[in-house]
């Protein structure tokens, strides 16, 4: 029986993802890392992994596990409705909060809540969303959580709490994948690196414009080892194998320092 990885424990955006995406039992995993290592090891046929909020922008962390990782390839992807809400003990009053736990994407995206409503709170975090039900010890506790699979000894705020209603994640179907075998797809997700020289970004980006590709999206990244160089991860709108993408695929590979591949997918409801 084949198996998704998500970030856990039960509860998590990851899991809902996992569950909507349909390639599998759902198996949650402690960490981004241990998820690619699942991978590796054969213990799940894919991964889920959220890569860019609406709110928030690129997940750092997954960027870089994705593009250091070795014959992965994102096949799919899915956006999840975020709906975050403040979750205490029962009965517990806000103006006795002292402390608030989540995920630290959840405590930017309800930032201005938490700054307006609890401004002496501490904010904690903890490695998902779904994590802090464990912390929620007395009155003085309280998590961010999805409204998903809360458990009815807690109690909810009534009304979502993100500081925007309109949040998604977007999270993509990593498997293991051979770069030589790229399958069809309605989008393209890829690296490039560029010379450090005026123009070298927009020369490498005309290949799409060019051939007419709609681009998506486009993250800058420091290059860790190369002080003040960028990595920037682009999607744009097309199928890896046809004559448009390819064309510009291959006037890329001219202008770039380096090119890598790293999903071909279309969405799934």
């Amino acid at each position: 029986m084949s198996k998704t990885g998500y970030l856990g424990p039960e509860g998590s955006y990851s899991q809902l993802a996992a569950q909507n995406i349909r390639r599998g039992t759902p198996v949650a995993y402690p960490s981004f890392p241990a998820l690619f290592g699942a991978l590796g090891r054969d213990e799940v046929s894919g991964i889920v992994l959220p890569v860019e909020n609406s709110l928030n922008g690129g997940v750092m962390q997954n960027l870089d596990l994705l593009q250091n990782a070795e014959g992965v390839l994102a096949v799919g992807e899915i956006r999840v409705r975020i709906e975050h809400r403040l979750v205490t003990i029962k009965g517990a009053p806000y103006g006795g909060i002292t402390r608030v736990y989540s995920h630290p994407q959840a405590l930017a995206q309800c930032a201005k809540f938490l700054h307006e409503k609890l401004p002496r709170a501490a904010l904690v975090p903890t490695s998902s969303t779904s994590a802090c039900l464990g912390m929620i010890n007395c009155p003085s506790d309280a998590g961010i959580i999805g409204l998903q699979n809360i458990d009815k000894k807690y109690e909810l705020s009534p009304c979502a709490i993100s500081d925007e209603k309109l949040n998604y994640t977007q999270f993509l179907y990593v498997v293991k994948h051979s770069p030589q075998d790229i399958p069809s797809g309605e989008k393209v997700f890829l690296s490039i690196t560029c010379a450090h020289r005026p123009g070298a970004l927009i020369q490498a980006l005309s290949a799409f414009a060019d051939e007419g590709i709609n681009m998506t999206r486009i993250e800058s990244r420091p290059i860790k080892e190369r002080m003040g160089e960028y990595r920037f991860f682009i999607e744009v709108e097309g199928d890896y194998s046809s004559p448009a993408v390819q064309s510009a695929l291959s006037r890329l590979h001219a202008a770039c320092s380096s090119v890598k591949i790293l999903g071909s997918y279309a969405h799934s409801e």
